[in-house]
């Protein structure tokens, strides 16, 4: 399957820039439950065990903390396809800017460029464990493979802002090297 050039650029921009936005949302919902209770939904990133959940539990107890923790479990979801789209886009940008040919360099960036699509699905399986925890309880089981979920998403994570900061590159490089081709092609040196 191909995708035109203009159409790659213009998927790249809107996931991204939906994805920033919807983080923005999610980050300033956690630092308002935070700030309101001293834990955040984006905390249980580093919970280990049940007592850990039971003690952010605890402290969301009263019915609004409880909704905005739910709330921001849920909106999380949102966020997943954003940065997974905009990540996969990012390491193909990447992969046509500095390995256009066949070779094993452009391979490695495209099979990069997955990871982000297995990191949004572990981000859904450990949110969808912390949800369930969040209903019925927590249990060591369920925390300790939320916890494994939430490493394979940061390792994601990692590899797609490679990608994303490698598309960014390419997008300058684009965008210089036509703006000094036509600085040369109009006489004037660079």
């Amino acid at each position: 399957m191909r995708i035109a050039k203009a159409t790659l650029n213009r998927n790249w921009l809107w996931s991204s820039g939906l994805a920033i936005l919807a983080f923005a949302v999610l980050a300033m919902l956690d630092y308002r439950l935070k700030a309101r209770t001293g834990v955040g939904t984006l905390d249980m990133m580093s919970f280990a065990g049940a007592v850990q959940y039971r003690a952010a539990f605890f402290v969301w107890a009263a019915l609004p903390d409880a909704a905005t923790a739910g709330f921001n479990l849920g909106f999380s979801f949102v966020l997943m396809p954003l940065y997974a789209a905009s990540f996969f886009y990012s390491g193909i940008i990447t992969a046509e800017a500095f390995a256009p040919r066949p070779n094993l360099t452009r391979r490695i960036i495209l099979m990069a460029a997955l990871a982000p699509l297995i990191g949004a699905v572990g981000d859904a399986a450990g949110a969808a464990l912390q949800i369930s925890m969040l209903v019925g309880g927590p249990d060591d089981t369920a925390a300790t493979l939320a916890a494994a979920a939430g490493r394979v998403k940061e390792v994601a994570l990692f590899v797609g802002l490679a990608l994303f900061l490698g598309a960014l590159m390419a997008r300058f490089q684009a965008h210089w090297g036509t703006a000094q081709a036509g600085r040369n092609e109009s006489g004037i040196r660079g």
